[in-house]
């Protein structure tokens, strides 16, 4: 079991954040609002907020109660849980603390990208242009040199710790992530243009409801809450017992699918306001341009187009990608260390180094080979590893878990759940639907 010696967050709002952080990151501010375009706007929305209610939330309640149960890294956690087959639960645990570690090393880049990004500006004023150019094209120097400063940066958050480190910089980050949020969607609405892109947003056309919506709303829900990664695990063991895991992870569930929602409002409204100034983001056929690097090519040249202002605009949005970028790096490094600290009996200073210098080799690796790798690791990890693990987890909660005892985990912050509806539907729901679910989605993505 656990040592005693393990941090726990010092609140329920640290935790809230903390949680909150890991589920809100680029998945929300750039790949939701990409994908929502790419899908019709409203279609998209819908379906996603299904999704996330319908098989995230489930999940995540699942993931944070294997966590504080076993009060340890995922690998242990499983084990306690897993009691009869403690291999495979050590196996599947190494397998989440990999997948963990893959996605890291490539989000590191692309975070390294929106540093960039956020310093071009500042740059440009200061008629240092050649030096913005540089952060701003893409080269193998920029992607490693960038890539090297975000992982430096996840590292110094997650060597001071659960409390000091992680709780601390995320009970910071994420207000002025929501602050940033507002300004910025109330400055975007005030733009000639902005009108259309929030119809297409919020009024659905059905004619966009098709099966590859449904694999890419499922697939956007899960990665958006970190799930099947063995993250939450990793939260949900620095949770005290006194918390009510449902309401907790309804709470995170709906801050980070509200950030998702609020990224749509900003970014598909901005689309729209730079078509008005000139730039192109659709082609003939009225698909999306530049899915892809929509937040790398539309929105600069959107924010070229506002003069002066633009250059203040443009620095605070790509800073806010950087919080929200920051605020998952360290859940994902969390993984690695939290295993080599419990398992290893490693120091955390000593760990979260190791660790994340190792994850960073790799980044370099990927910057350097960026064709051939970067894709290739984005989809081993995001595509098969993260939905296929969320199945082992639902496996494990729904059909390996003694019922008994995981209702006295419940229990002990919710005394009074057997007699809900919840107990009354979500084991059941997480035995037989979630997998089902997730493997349909994920076998009609593959096909």
């Amino acid at each position: 079991m656990a040592s005693n010696s393990r941090g726990h967050f010092s609140s329920k709002l640290g935790f809230i954040m903390a949680a909150a952080g890991s589920a809100v990151g680029l998945g929300n501010v750039w790949g939701f609002p990409t994908k929502a375009a790419s899908n019709g706007g409203a279609a998209f929305l819908v379906i996603y907020l299904a999704m996330v209610f319908l098989l995230a939330f489930p999940m995540l309640v699942a993931e944070l109660t294997i966590g504080r149960h076993g009060q340890s890294n995922p690998i242990a956690s499983l084990r306690s849980v897993w009691t009869k087959n403690r291999m495979a639960a050590g196996l599947f645990g190494l397998i989440a603390m990999i997948a963990a570690s893959m996605i890291l090393s490539f989000y590191s880049i692309l975070a390294g990208w929106l540093m960039g990004f956020s310093a071009a500006p500042t740059l440009e004023f200061v008629g240092l242009q050649s030096a913005a150019d540089w952060l701003t094209n893409f080269s193998g120097a920029r992607n490693v040199v960038l890539a090297a400063l975000f992982s430096l940066l996840t590292i110094y958050v997650v060597q001071k710790g659960v409390a000091d480190g992680i709780e601390k910089w995320s009970t910071r980050l994420m207000p002025m992530l929501f602050v940033l949020f507002g300004v910025m969607i109330i400055y975007i609405f005030t733009q000639d243009g902005a009108m259309e892109g929030l119809k297409m947003y919020l009024v659905p056309d059905v004619s966009h409801m098709t099966p590859s919506l449904m694999v890419d709303a499922m697939g956007q829900a899960f990665f958006s809450l970190s799930l099947g990664v063995g993250s939450m695990m990793v939260y949900g063991s620095y949770l005290k017992k006194d918390v009510n895991i449902p309401k907790t992870a309804a709470q995170v569930a709906a801050i980070d699918t509200g950030v998702a929602f609020s990224a749509g409002l900003l970014i598909l409204p901005a689309m729209f306001v730079a078509k008005n100034n000139g730039v192109e983001i659709f082609n003939k056929a009225g698909e999306l341009m530049s899915s892809g690097d929509l937040v790398f090519a539309v929105l600069p040249a959107m924010f070229d187009t506002m003069g002066s202002a633009g250059a203040i605009v443009g620095t605070g949005f790509f800073v806010l990608m950087v919080i929200a970028a920051l605020t998952s790096s360290i859940s994902l490094l969390e993984v690695p260390v939290s295993c080599a600290q419990d398992e290893l009996k490693m120091d955390r200073t000593k760990a979260t180094w190791v660790i994340g210098g190792a994850i960073l080799i790799l980044s370099i690796i990927i910057s350097l080979n960026f064709g051939s790798l970067f894709g290739l690791i984005a989809d081993i990890s995001t595509v098969y590893m993260q939905p296929l693990l969320g199945v082992v987890w639902a496996i494990v909660v729904g059909w390996i878990w003694n019922r008994n005892k995981l209702l006295n985990e419940l229990k002990e912050g919710n005394p009074e759940i057997e007699q809900g509806l919840f107990w009354k539907i979500w084991p059941w729901y997480v035995r037989i639907v979630c997998p089902v679910a997730i493997l349909a989605v994920f076998i009609f993505s593959i096909v």
